[in-house]
């Protein structure tokens, strides 16, 4: 089983930026993916950012050029630091891994940018 925990998000202003840790705790494969998806209001959970253990990234079109991820292989954790901020980012964000067959979602975190 594995346990994912997001740092506390937050209110930012438009254009400011915001970086959000997730840990994971568990039985962690020496392969895995982490990331970034994200649910606004009324909408579908989409992909954000993800990195795997072989630094292979992916992130969504919305996010591309803003957002950065980068992981700590380490210590299990995942980092999304969020630039240029604006309202349409506003979302609860949730850390994901991937491993073997399983996935595995955070609780979940709220990003508020104030326009």
């Amino acid at each position: 089983q594995v346990q994912l925990v997001e740092s506390r998000g937050g209110v930012v202003q438009a254009g400011g930026r915001l970086t959000l840790s997730c840990a994971a705790s568990g039985t962690i494969f020496s392969f895995n993916i982490m990331g970034w998806y994200r649910q606004a209001p009324g909408k579908q959970r989409e992909l954000v950012a993800t990195m795997s253990t072989r630094n292979k990234i992916t992130y969504g079109d919305s996010v591309r050029g803003r957002f950065t991820v980068s992981r700590n292989n380490a210590d299990d954790k995942v980092f999304l630091q969020m630039n240029g901020l604006n309202p349409e980012d506003t979302a609860v964000y949730y850390c994901n891994l991937v491993q073997g067959v399983q996935t595995y979602w955070g609780r979940g975190t709220q990003v508020t940018v104030s326009s």
